[in-house]
């Protein structure tokens, strides 16, 4: 019996996929980033990109400057840089995307090991065809198509590269149109440590709220200023973070089940449209695991980021409450637009299912808050030396009791360290602690 075999449509399907891989060019990893870069950019073009007017520029360093002049008398940490920026949404886009490409793609790499170990290679007589090559090949395949249906599967990984990229684009495509400076999603996405406002998001932020835009701008600014002074004098942790994110990634599963049914539902001629996989795997394909250690993971990263957010709180909430008449009222407002999943959830869990939310953010303003009350602020800012010193996320959930301990600890260093002298003193002016006689002499 012949096996009536369909070369045409084989083809045909072959010139889609290629004609998909060649619309956003070729991947050379997990995730196609000039399909990235490309999709991205027809966000931002979607909802308009404001250029950065002299007055725009203006405003924002005249905010900058006043803000980093209050700071100083909330923080041990000094003026991270000596000038300002304002940055369009494209401007955002473009200068933030070496960090997104640090972030993003150890994720993927993730997802592609993953998707690549449910792959199926070597011998495809018995592989479970969709159903459109089911209809390509009635009598299964034959041996002069096995050798055509080899780079089919190889072309997976490429195209998981474009869905990929094509998610990550639409999703800095809406964050371009959103975030309201540079640390506006907690982690640091640049590295000169210039405090940056994005003019346009803030102008529509404000519409929506019934207070004066220059106090907006000067709370904002107060806030981007604190972050970046954080991270420059804090040189572990941007480290920190990221690999909290790539521990978080590492429990990262890809629903094959879905993607087995999405392939086999797929119209061939539809390949060249990478939006109409997405919409077939929906926003859930990739899930995290439910493990101990995933959960282990989420918290650690969790609690971090409240860390992060609950230390501004707090310089802020100092540095603003008794000058701004807003202050108070702002910062409720950007509590609750982070609680309610703002630009950093929306671009990760669309992405994975990452959710990068300071669920205890709360608990850590009351932390940061309580030692500076109890102890100052220096006492507060050296909790940032090492990560070991840090409260924990048990410790948000009872900040007292870790504030009293913090403080007995403090108490112990300023004793040991008052002995120290001590000794010092009396060892003489060599400090080498040996005695001397009147003629110079060592005992």
């Amino acid at each position: 019996m012949t096996n009536p075999f369909d070369f045409q449509a084989l083809g045909a399907m072959l010139q889609q996929l290629g004609a998909m891989m060649q619309s956003g060019g070729a991947a050379s990893g997990p995730v196609n980033w000039e399909l990235a870069i490309s999709t991205a950019r027809q966000g931002v073009a979607a909802v308009g990109d404001p250029g950065v007017s002299p007055a725009d520029e203006a405003a924002t360093s005249a905010a900058v400057d006043l803000a980093e002049t209050w700071l100083d008398d909330t923080t041990d940490f000094p003026r991270a840089a000596t000038s300002s920026a304002s940055w369009s949404r494209s401007g955002w886009l473009e200068e933030t995307l070496p960090a997104w490409q640090g972030i993003v793609g150890p994720i993927a790499e993730h997802v592609q090991a993953v998707t690549s170990s449910g792959l199926p290679s070597g011998d495809l007589s018995n592989v479970e065809l969709p159903e459109q090559l089911r209809d390509a090949f009635p009598g299964g395949i034959p041996p002069e198509a096995m050798s055509m249906l080899g780079p089919i599967m190889g072309m997976a990984q490429q195209m998981g590269a474009s869905m990929f990229g094509m998610q990550v684009g639409q999703g800095l495509g809406a964050l371009a149109g959103d975030v309201l400076c540079s640390s506006d999603i907690g982690i640091p996405l640049t590295s000169d440590h210039v405090p940056t406002l994005v003019p346009a998001n803030i102008a529509a932020f404000t519409e929506d709220l019934s207070i004066d835009a220059d106090q907006v701008r000067l709370y904002l600014a107060l806030r981007e200023a604190a972050h970046q002074r954080l991270f420059a004098h804090v040189p572990w942790l941007r480290a920190r973070l990221q690999g909290a994110i790539d521990d978080y990634a590492r429990g990262i599963r890809l629903d094959t089940e879905r993607l087995t049914e999405a392939m086999g539902s797929l119209d061939p001629t539809a390949l060249s449209d990478p939006n109409r996989l997405s919409e077939l795997l929906g926003e859930d394909a990739f899930t995290p695991e439910d493990t101990p250690e995933q959960a282990a993971a989420l918290s650690r990263l969790e609690t971090l980021l409240a860390l992060v957010e609950g230390w501004v709180d707090d310089v802020v909430s100092l540095a603003g409450d008794a000058r701004l008449p807003a202050s108070v009222a702002l910062a409720e407002t950007m509590r609750r637009r982070r609680a309610a999943g703002g630009p950093a959830e929306k671009t990760f869990a669309s992405l994975i299912g990452l959710e990068l939310r300071p669920r205890a953010l709360r608990e850590a303003a009351t932390v940061w808050r309580l030692l500076r009350e109890s102890n100052g602020v220096s006492a507060r800012d050296a909790l940032w030396n090492h990560p070991d010193l840090l409260p924990t996320h048990d410790d948000l959930a009872d900040p007292e009791a870790f504030v009293q301990r913090a403080s007995a600890g403090a108490e112990l260093d300023a004793d040991l360290n008052a002995e120290l002298e001590a000794m010092s003193d009396d060892t003489g002016d060599d400090g080498n602690g040996a005695d001397s006689d009147d003629d110079g002499n060592r005992a």
